[in-house]
């Protein structure tokens, strides 16, 4: 696949200061019920959340990882970023224990991500080598499009305990790595989706299911060649 990423214009950067930051994450974390997914249109979703630097204390930020990590089992999900919750934060939880078919699996390059939560996360690219699979986003409810993205990536990243991490991810590994960081930053894939391929969930379980993407490639017509 030579088919590169789309590029996108940087978003405006969160206007949310500290106390307001840690304001909207003790409202949170006082919530019994867990909270509903920001869903495309909020504008938290298109702004550059926060860098972490200590808006909040060790408990605060341990009770909200916890929290994000209940909210995305329960979607279900496979990653789910803080402004997905209303949290300007540059923060994101990962995680991806499903059981999949084994042709899928070997198609997608699959494999079971331990979970992990990651401050401050930017990635590069490792080579040029990309991939293009569906995908769909908890905060795009509904629909699934086919986005390409980079096979290989490096992720730079605090941990929770302030240590930084250098970490090479590759096939659907990386995938969820760089849906992920791109929430932090404003972007939703369908920024970077093959718009031609955009389908809710019904009409991909119906039609579009198989492991690749040749199928709906030449049938609704994208990425040419």
């Amino acid at each position: 696949m030579t088919q590169q990423p789309h590029s996108e214009a940087p978003s405006p950067a969160t206007d949310f200061n500290p106390l307001q930051i840690r304001d909207a994450v003790r409202r949170l974390l006082e919530t019994e019920e867990l909270p509903p997914i920001v869903q495309a249109g909020h504008p938290v979703l298109r702004q550059q959340a926060a860098p972490y630097d200590g808006q909040l204390d060790g408990a605060e930020l341990e009770a909200l990882i916890e929290r994000m990590r209940e909210v995305m089992h329960a979607a279900p999900g496979v990653g789910l970023a803080a402004p997905q919750l209303g949290i300007p934060l540059q923060l994101a939880v990962l995680e991806d224990k499903y059981e999949v078919d084994p042709e899928s699996a070997t198609v997608r390059h699959r494999e079971p991500l331990e979970f992990m939560a990651v401050l401050n996360p930017q990635y590069r690219p490792l080579g040029s080598e990309t991939a293009s699979f569906y995908e769909g986003c908890l905060s795009v409810s509904g629909y699934q499009a086919v986005v390409t993205r980079y096979r290989n990536v490096e992720l730079s990243y605090l941990t929770p305990e302030g240590r930084p991490v250098e970490e090479w991810f590759s096939g659907w590994q990386a995938r969820i790595v760089q849906h992920e960081t791109d929430h932090v930053q404003g972007i939703l894939y369908v920024d970077k989706a093959e718009l031609r391929s955009l389908c809710s969930n019904a009409e991909h379980s119906l039609r579009w299911s198989n492991p690749d993407i040749e199928d709906a490639r030449r049938t609704l017509g994208f990425l040419h060649g």
